[in-house]
């Protein structure tokens, strides 16, 4: 599968900032089943933009802008080739080992309530951490409703949970949350997702999880869709959660209110090469 993005960002400042830092988690790793064919990142505004990798890997992209700004405007463009692996990632950056992952984070810290259905649930699979996995996964699929935008980055998996319902990303925080109590590492993705329904536009990225399986290595989650990742994923991130794995984060200096537009389409080229 050839996966064509396009993403684009727009920042909006009343009265102008007098400025901005931001630093960009967007461009994608090749591995074993993920290559990267093209990719390009370019800002409205004149800045030097310093490529880097952050310390579990990701290539970050780091820049500042002096102002007066008004607007300021992010453009991601790229072609990336994903072949399917049945979830399992292979090939990636590992500057640490597994056991990294098993650590809380506010966004991720358990309730008691995520903490006894964990436990339930790693009991019932009778001690096969893959077919606990996997029951997870369907158990807040089912147990959850995804609903867009009903959510900010700011909610824990605790408050999701509660809730019942949210987007990806809470889901990714439940699921990481459960794993990691059952003494499961795992991660946080960032990425996107082409949607089989043959809808090409979308509102925001998508995110899943990995979890560490012995003999397997790094498996992939997606609670939301209650599936494991597929040729349809397109990988860009990891991180402890999703503040560590965010697409894009900075700040400005001055200004007042700050509108954002985010722009995201997601196309099969291979079917686009073929028509």
């Amino acid at each position: 599968m050839r996966i064509r993005l396009v993403h684009s960002t727009r920042y909006r400042y009343s009265p102008p900032a007098k400025g901005a830092i931001q630093l960009l988690r967007l461009t994608p790793r090749s591995h074993e089943t993920q290559h990267v064919r093209f990719w390009r990142i370019e800002i409205d505004r004149d800045c030097v933009m310093k490529a880097s990798e952050d310390f579990l890997g990701n290539v970050t992209h780091g820049f500042n802008v002096e102002g007066p700004l008004v607007e300021l405007s992010i453009a991601v463009e790229g072609e990336v080739d994903v072949d399917e692996g049945s979830g399992v990632v292979r090939g990636t950056p590992e500057p640490f080992p597994p056991t990294l992952f098993l650590r809380e984070t506010a966004l991720t810290c358990p309730s008691s309530e995520i903490r006894a259905m964990a436990l339930e649930t790693s009991r019932q699979a009778g001690g096969d951490r893959l077919a606990m996995l996997h029951a997870l996964m369907s158990r807040l699929h089912d147990g959850m409703t995804f609903e867009p935008e009903v959510t900010d980055a700011g909610t824990s998996a605790a408050q999701a949970f509660a809730l019942g319902h949210g987007v990806c990303q809470d889901f990714a925080h439940v699921y990481l949350a459960a794993a990691r109590c059952c003494g499961v590492p795992a991660r946080y993705v960032s990425g996107y997702l082409l949607r089989d329904d043959g809808r090409t536009s979308q509102q925001a990225g998508h995110a899943w999880v990995e979890a560490h399986v012995e003999g397997l290595g790094w498996v992939g989650f997606d609670p939301a869709n209650g599936v494991c990742p597929s040729e349809n994923y397109l990988r860009i991130a990891v991180g402890m959660d999703y503040l560590g794995a965010a697409p894009v984060r900075g700040a400005r200096q001055g200004g007042g209110d700050e509108s954002l537009t985010v722009h995201i389409e997601v196309a099969n080229a291979s079917r686009q090469s073929q028509s």
